[in-house]
């Protein structure tokens, strides 16, 4: 197994490991970004994001893509340049391999090169093997706040409310 960076027609294999991960937690149909949408907005003249990929030798010359680590650049009025990890997924069946771990220090070693402040991400609170993971590896998962979003229909809410 490699972890490399990865690229445009990497997409449809990260797609496929999203579409997974939303199925893991329990969102199957919420998936709406597209192939055509990753690389778009993966890899133009200013990506809105980076990812690494762990890619596992099947034999015969035949690569394939087991996980995934999407991320990409925040500020921070406190602290400065951050990275925020959005997902880090492997392929269920490959749970157990390393390519996890591989991920997530890759992540960390990418934060070290840039010289971020802070790198974060969200768990969800049921996701208590993930969680025990993260606070082994020195990571503090907050219980303090609350993550806000505001999707589509809020949107258009909100500038129908007369706020």
């Amino acid at each position: 197994m490699i972890i490399r960076k990865g690229i445009s027609s990497d997409m449809p294999s990260v797609l496929a490991l999203i579409k997974e991960l939303a199925t893991f937690e329990k969102e199957p149909d919420a998936v709406e970004v597209t192939v055509e949408d990753l690389i778009r907005d993966g890899f133009s003249e200013n990506p809105l994001f980076h990812c690494f990929v762990a890619e596992e030798d099947q034999g015969n010359l035949s690569k394939q893509i087991i996980g995934i680590a999407l991320f990409y650049y925040r500020y921070s009025t406190w602290k400065g340049k951050t990275i925020h990890l959005e997902d880090l997924i492997v392929r269920e069946d490959k749970r157990g391999t390393g390519a996890g771990t591989a991920l997530y220090k890759e992540i960390i070693r990418q934060g070290k090169r840039d010289q971020v402040k802070r790198i974060e991400w969200a768990v969800l609170d049921w996701n208590t093997p993930a969680i025990n993971f993260y606070k082994k590896t020195g990571a503090k998962v907050l219980t303090d706040w609350h993550l806000v979003q505001m999707d589509e229909q809020g949107i258009e809410t909100f500038f129908s409310s007369n706020l």
